[in-house]
């Protein structure tokens, strides 16, 4: 916990408490029918994996990947799993702010407010975040005995009421939404159960991001305070700021920072959008009405739930991983019908492999430098 003379520049227990306290509820669902949910959950994460495997080909027959845990939890489970991981990651950047606070102007300012005041905001943000992701793979998640880990630190949680919330407002079928979830977040303990200088990769350049950070924490807070007072009906919907709206990550970035917020926008274009072409790929031999969940679930991502959600989406960064799901999938499908999905799979052969950000785009300058050159 970063503090400066005990005041905390986040106070997390502060921040799990608020969003579970204002976390909305699940959908209306028995004892029974919750335990067949969760049930029903865990056998498609099982069944996921073979999938998956035989449709990527990243695992060669007679290898087993490193092994991590399959988590089914609440909305209250995400929450605590989530705080858990940004304690860790987000741990040189606090350090950093901590060093800052007490000289830069209004460090006295900073100090006043609290870490109470910015765990409460942080918490209105994590409760926001807890009623609309499906599922994850937690690359970076520090075990505990009520959210165990793999031994490489990755464990893969599905948001149960979640899941029941989206299949019944998009009216699909609630068996195949299911599986066709558990398609994608399977692909992504995949990429890095089968990929074992990923992790290490990421997190290094992550690292290297926060580390280059030159803000003032006044402007990290005041940033999260609009988030938190969108939330609270505080400010008008989809109002922007003076600098235009943008997000919270677009307003650490250095010179330095948009170079590594660059390839990091690549890799993770490109593991959502291998996730969303496996799970279309495979659908149609186990997900039979993959087609009507698809278009449906494509118009969802791209309406939001209105005003509020979208002004949320761009000031949290939300609106560019939406296009991560769309650029990355049109990448991986036109590498694959180049160069087929072994051609395709020397993406993930190292670092130097992995496409840019200008080859997101543009697919064949990757195939002519990964191939091509490899060729000749």
């Amino acid at each position: 916990m970063t503090s400066i003379g005990g005041a905390e520049m986040v106070d997390w227990n502060l921040a799990v408490a608020t969003a579970t306290r204002l976390v909305r509820p699940g959908p209306d669902v028995s004892r029974d029918e919750a335990r067949a949910v969760v049930a029903e959950l865990r056998r498609h994460a099982k069944a996921s994996e073979e999938h998956v495997r035989g449709f990527t080909r990243m695992i060669p027959e007679g290898h087993e990947p490193q092994d991590t845990p399959v988590l089914v939890v609440d909305r209250a489970g995400w929450i605590r799993a989530n705080v858990a991981g940004f304690r860790e990651v987000l741990r040189p950047l606090l350090d950093k702010m901590q060093e800052r606070r007490g000289s830069a102007p209004g460090g006295a300012v900073l100090g006043a407010v609290g870490g109470k005041v910015t765990g409460v905001e942080v918490g209105m943000l994590l409760s926001f975040l807890a009623s609309r992701v499906l599922g994850q793979y937690e690359t970076f998640a520090p075990p505990s005995r009520e959210l165990p880990a793999g031994t490489g630190g990755g464990r893969l949680l599905l948001v149960a009421p979640n899941i029941v919330h989206v299949e019944r407002e998009l009216e699909v079928d609630p068996h195949d939404f299911r599986l066709w979830v558990c398609l994608h977040e399977e692909t992504h303990r995949t990429q890095f159960t089968a990929v074992p200088w990923l992790r290490d990769h990421m997190e290094g350049e992550i690292q290297s991001f926060l580390g280059e950070t030159e803000v003032d924490p006044m402007t990290v807070l005041e940033r999260l305070r609009e988030a938190a007072q969108s939330l609270a009906g505080g400010r008008p919907e989809g109002e922007a700021g003076e600098d235009g709206g943008r997000s919270l990550v677009e307003i650490v970035q250095t010179p330095a920072q948009r170079e590594i917020l660059g390839r990091l926008t690549a890799v993770m274009s490109l593991l959502e959008g291998h996730a969303d072409f496996v799970m279309d790929g495979v659908g149609p031999e186990v997900v039979p009405s993959v087609a009507e969940i698809r278009e449906k679930f494509q118009q969802r991502r791209a309406r939001g739930a209105g005003r509020l959600d979208l002004a949320l989406r761009k000031l949290l960064g939300l609106d560019a991983k939406l296009r991560q799901y769309r650029d990355g999938e049109r990448f991986v499908r036109a590498v694959v019908e180049e160069v087929g999905m072994d051609g395709f799979n020397r993406v993930w052969t190292s670092p130097n492999t992995l496409p840019t950000k200008a080859e997101i785009a543009k697919p064949a300058d990757w195939v002519a430098r990964v191939h091509r050159r490899a060729e000749s």
